[in-house]
């Protein structure tokens, strides 16, 4: 047993066992290394990560890597879910070094952590080109010893140069003009026969498919809204879908979303909510309804802790073989159908050779993995026909749970709840489900109760009754829109006064009040090679992209300009970046129609339970919220709307009955008293 045993990390724990004389990232770690003068090996993965249990495997488990990593280097573990800010800064390293990242990510530092080697997944033997660790570390240990300021200079330069990326640019301002430039590129990149953008391996990416939607909002652009359709039926057509338990797996490694990576991430759940339901909320199909169903039935039934918050994710590997736990051959289909298998088969399908190719050769492996095929046009009805068998898929899924499951990382991410809730609460505002409310009310009270300290300060994750870890910018920014969300679908005041709470450590610890820029780590925090500053949409929004939503919804929901000025501070800052590649933005840039496109408040104002006023909270409820704040001023909490946001404090019911008041652009017109005048007054203001 190594130096992890303490640690409550799955990832970290993965490797306890392991030969190799793992530290975390401590300071212990670091003064060992300066003091006996040895370079760092640092690792970084996650527990779920496919290619960093077989680099384990091969590697770390291995006696002979051990022994040359014990002998000549302090090798550290890293869990880039616990510590992204860790994660960004040396993924950075490697893209400088290599053009490229991922993970498993194998940085080489010198014993003061100069970072001056770089790769991803390193094999025990060299092949193909790439070196392997029994001739890559004695090559460096040789090196290090002989020439160590060869090594040392590589290392000042690589730091150097990011610390130079740093510097602020300026000279770019943010506009409409560059969401068309956004919408060019993605038209551009997008697959119209399978759907998603670029060849594979495919990515989700559903703040590309939300930022679409948006568009063709805005302009009507058919072709827009054909995107976002084609890539969301093809995905929940594709293998990437769970067709028996619901949820997506992380990414197909195919370009027709049949072959996925089989691990199965929160952010990803929550970030599909969203897209399915904005699809709902535009076209009314209903299947996009029940794709938003199943996955929110599969989080509640597979992802939730026992204390209402959400695990993190689940595995791609069971007994060692990544997607056993999904696969089946056709003789175990007959086997427990019967006469129904041919066209359970036929409809999903599986071949008696398996339609699973192994990823690496390319040949069938005998397996099938259960979706649906393709139709030439969209037809809601013959989709849903098409996807019976819910008898026979019943069967199969009571026949899995006999299966060994994936590993659960059971650890709970405030970030990543956080994107949960807003999907859980949007979800039961829209389609009247209270119970996924209430799911979110639960998360947000036990991340607001068990993961604070004595300051009222965040912590970044939870796991066996301990919480840990300085809670990051994208923490504060994702539970901030949480709570937001909840209070749209709730409207309890007490959500818009801890989002206010949240968001005022968001700015205060993480905002520069010189730059406007926000930073991944507080200003408190450990200090890194450089401080991280996260802009760019990757497979989760960015917190900067969340923060300028946040504060630019906060200014409209309280009328207090100062958060409108975070949010125009926070764009001017990340302009230069957006206006280099503006399609790498496209949350940022939904973000920011708060302050480029006109905005309203929509104040209702009555007493709960009486008939006019629930009819009008109820179209505010159920229909998109495009640049629209809502806040309810019910007879109960009258007093707390108005010392939150004062410029409600005139807007009272008339005639004792509800009404609305809608404002936009600084105007609010005479105050409604008629539901249906409410509705037609929202459909017809621009979006």
């Amino acid at each position: 047993m190594n130096h992890l045993y303490t640690e409550k990390s799955p990832y970290l724990l993965q490797h306890v066992d392991n030969p190799v004389e793992w530290y975390a990232w401590t300071e212990p770690a670091f003064e060992r290394a300066r003091r006996a003068n040895r370079l760092i090996f640092l690792s970084i993965g996650y527990s779920t990560c496919h290619w960093c249990h077989v680099m384990a495997h091969e590697c770390f488990e291995d006696e002979e890597v051990a022994e040359l990593l014990n002998r000549d280097y302090i090798s550290i573990k890293v869990d880039r879910e616990e510590r992204p800010d860790i994660d960004q800064v040396y993924m950075e390293v490697c893209q400088r070094l290599t053009g490229s990242g991922g993970w498993p990510l194998t940085i080489i530092m010198t014993p003061d952590g100069q970072p001056f080697y770089a790769a991803t997944y390193i094999p025990k033997h060299s092949r193909h080109g790439r070196p392997g660790m029994l001739s890559l570390l004695p090559w460096v240990t040789s090196k290090w010893r002989e020439d160590p300021g060869f090594l040392i200079k590589a290392a000042q330069e690589t730091v150097a140069g990011m610390q130079d990326g740093r510097r602020a640019r300026t000279g770019s301002t943010v506009s409409l003009a560059m969401q068309v430039q956004a919408e060019q590129a993605l038209q551009k990149s997008f697959d119209r026969r399978y759907g998603g953008f670029g060849q594979a391996p495919k990515f989700p990416r559903p703040h590309d498919l939300t930022f679409l939607l948006q568009r063709y909002a805005m302009t009507g652009d058919q072709q827009c809204l054909a995107m976002v359709e084609t890539s969301l039926q093809m995905m929940r057509y594709g293998g990437i879908y769970d067709q028996l338990g619901f949820g997506f797996h992380r990414y197909a490694t195919d370009e027709k979303w049949l072959l996925p990576h089989f691990e199965k991430m929160l952010y990803d759940q929550a970030g599909l909510v969203q897209a399915y339901l904005a699809a709902w909320l535009t076209t009314g199909h209903d299947f996009y309804a029940a794709t938003v169903r199943e996955v929110i039935s599969y989080l509640v039934r597979d992802m939730t802790a026992p204390e209402g918050a959400f695990y993190s994710a689940e595995d791609a590997d069971s007994e060692g073989i990544e997607g056993k736990f999904y696969l089946w051959t056709e003789q175990e289909i007959t086997t427990l159908l019967g006469d129904a298998a041919d066209g359970f088969c036929a409809a999903y399908n599986v071949a008696v050779a398996g339609n699973y190719h192994d990823e690496a050769t390319g040949q069938l492996t005998g397996s099938n993995i259960l979706h649906l095929s393709p139709t030439s046009a969209f037809d809601v009805a013959e989709i849903l026909a098409g996807e019976g068998f819910s008898n026979e898929r019943a069967i199969l899924f009571v026949e899995r749970t006999k299966r060994t499951r994936p590993h659960l990382d059971d650890k709970i991410i405030a970030a990543w709840n956080g994107m949960a809730l807003s999907a859980l609460a949007a979800a039961g505002r829209v389609l009247g489900e209270g119970a996924y409310i209430e799911r979110a009310s639960r998360a947000a009270d036990f991340i607001l109760t068990e993961m604070r300290d004595r300051d009222g300060r965040f912590f970044r994750r939870y796991r066996q009754g301990e919480a840990a870890v300085s809670a990051f910018s994208e923490d504060y920014g994702f539970l901030a829109r949480g709570l937001l969300d909840l209070y749209a679908a709730d409207f309890e005041p007490r959500r818009l006064v801890e989002a206010l709470e949240v968001a005022k450590m968001l700015r205060k610890f993480f905002q520069d009040p010189d730059s406007g820029r926000l930073y991944d780590t507080p200003s408190d925090g450990e200090k890194l090679l450089i401080r991280p500053s996260s802009s760019f949409d990757g497979a989760m929004p960015s917190a900067a992209a969340v923060a300028l939503d946040v504060f630019a919804r906060l200014s409209l929901l309280t009328g207090d300009l100062q958060w409108r000025t975070s949010a125009e501070q926070l764009l001017t800052a990340l302009a230069p970046e957006v206006s280099r590649y503006p399609a790498g933005y496209t949350q940022l840039l939904q973000s920011a129609c708060w302050l480029l496109q006109p905005s309203r408040e929509v104040v209702i104002v009555g007493s709960r339970g009486e008939p006019l006023t629930e009819a009008m909270l109820t179209i505010v409820r159920s229909g998109r919220q495009d640049q629209t704040v809502v806040l309810f001023k019910a007879a109960d909490d009258a007093q707390a709307i108005t010392e939150l946001a004062p410029f409600t404090e005139q807007m009272r019911p008339i005639g004792g009955r509800g009404a609305a008041y809608v404002c936009q652009d600084f105007t609010c017109r005479e105050p409604l008293t008629d539901a249906n005048e409410l509705a037609r007054l929202l459909s017809a203001l621009p979006a």
